[in-house]
């Protein structure tokens, strides 16, 4: 796999595994050094490196190093092993900082890389959302992550990619809240009615076929206070909970989920992915909201989705039901 410009160094990827895997025992520096291939100075300057992440690494004179606590970091050794079996496992691409992981993806996706492909990083300087809008990505507090996917459908279903996605990303969060979060189409996750997540879908097609796709997905895990700007609208995990979450279990539990759905979805089409939607969001039928497009803005109740996974909306002046193919949905009193 060739390297991209500014991913972490495989070798600081290779230390951290092995520290983390012998969290229990003290490895001595020579062993380090012989494992990843670098000299014991090397691997002094590394374990400084990591201390100023935040990596608690303790070390023992003449003895060596050994991990206090295994690192909330998603590096690509600690995350592929524990994704065997699913797509997502043999092609990982960290950052610590990046721009915005959906721009790397799609670039991947430009340059041929292969079906599969992850893009995760610790921050985002340049993190977006649906229209445009910024997405806020402190160091190491949430995932932010895009998957490079190449389906053989029409542009028509992208949006079924958007749906499944939240589903895979609710499935993920869900094990750490106490009460179940809603999805909020097409795609903010809920939690007491506050945003913790959210997925951005992007795609190179000709009328017939896409090309490829990038799910980006970020999600809030343990931000211990939003901005105050967003404060009202938006929330983390460990805001709702009182208590951190580990990135790492909820990135894997959303990896395996996604590539469930999403292989599903290939064999048995829109169907599976519509029930499912229906079950888990209070959106998808009888909620009054109101829309906003670039056109107009609208009051009306919910009527389920298209076959496509378009929204459909009775409309409150009387005109009908209204398929939503994009624009902003709120719950309307």
């Amino acid at each position: 796999m060739a390297e991209l410009a500014g991913t972490t160094d495989r070798r600081i990827d290779a230390l951290l595994t092995l520290l983390a895997e012998n969290s229990t025992i003290v490895v001595s520096g020579a062993k380090i050094a012989e494992e990843i291939g670098v000299t014991r100075q090397q691997v002094w300057r590394w374990i400084e490196k990591l201390r100023a992440l935040g990596v608690r690494v303790k070390g023992h004179p003449r003895t060596g190093y050994h991990i206090e606590r295994v690192p909330d970091i998603l590096v690509p050794q600690l995350l592929s092993h524990r994704l065997r079996g699913t797509s997502f496992s043999r092609r990982i691409h960290h950052f610590f900082k990046v721009d915005s992981t959906n721009s790397v993806a799609m670039g991947l996706g430009e340059a041929g890389e292969p079906h599969g492909a992850v893009v995760v990083a610790e921050e985002q300087t340049a993190g977006r959302g649906r229209a445009g809008r910024r997405w806020t990505s402190e160091k190491s507090a949430g995932i932010y992550c895009s998957i490079l996917l190449r389906p053989s459908i029409p542009p028509s279903q992208a949006p079924l990619l958007t749906l499944l996605a939240g589903l895979a990303a609710r499935d993920a969060a869900g094990d750490e809240l106490d009460a179940r979060p809603d999805i909020r189409w097409p795609n903010d996750l809920l939690a007491d009615g506050r945003k913790f997540g959210g997925i951005l879908t992007e795609m190179r097609a000709e009328p017939d076929r896409v090309h490829y796709a990038v799910i980006g997905i970020g999600l809030n895990v343990n931000q211990a206070r939003m901005p105050a700007d967003l404060a009202e609208i938006a929330t983390s995990l460990r805001i709702e909970t009182g208590k951190a979450h580990s990135r790492l279990e909820i990135l894997v539990r959303l990896l395996r989920a996604l590539d469930h759905y999403y292989n599903q979805f290939l064999a048995q089409g829109a169907p599976p992915v519509l029930r499912r939607f229906a079950e888990v969001s209070s959106y998808f039928e009888g909620k009054r909201v109101r829309i906003t497009t670039a056109a107009e803005s609208f009051t009306g109740v919910t009527a389920g989705l298209e076959p496509s996974g378009v929204l459909r909306v009775a409309r409150d002046d009387g005109r009908g039901i209204e398929p939503v193919l994009s624009g902003d949905v709120a719950e309307a009193s």
